[in-house]
């Protein structure tokens, strides 16, 4: 249990750490820079998982067609071997 709660404690640390300086960066930022910062983090929060997203959507359609297209062919290659 000791080694979990210091862990936590380290991590909480971390991040305390994390956020004092990334809040440190922000006060110094000139505004062009504080805009070209927030430009990037909205590119990163929302087109970047909607990109994602449409894309493992379409492999998906793309993995269920080709799944399609290769049962027909089999099944009219069985139908063949038949005759």
């Amino acid at each position: 249990m000791n080694q979990a709660t210091a862990l936590i404690d380290e991590i909480f640390q971390a991040l305390t750490n994390l956020l004092r300086y990334a809040g440190r960066l922000i006060g110094r930022m000139s505004p062009p820079a504080l805009l070209g910062a927030a430009l990037v983090l909205a590119f990163l929060f929302s087109i970047l998982p909607l990109a994602l997203v449409l894309f493992v959507a379409f492999m998906l359609i793309k993995v269920a067609v080709g799944a399609c297209v290769v049962s027909g062919r089999r099944a009219k290659r069985a139908q063949e071997h038949v005759e």
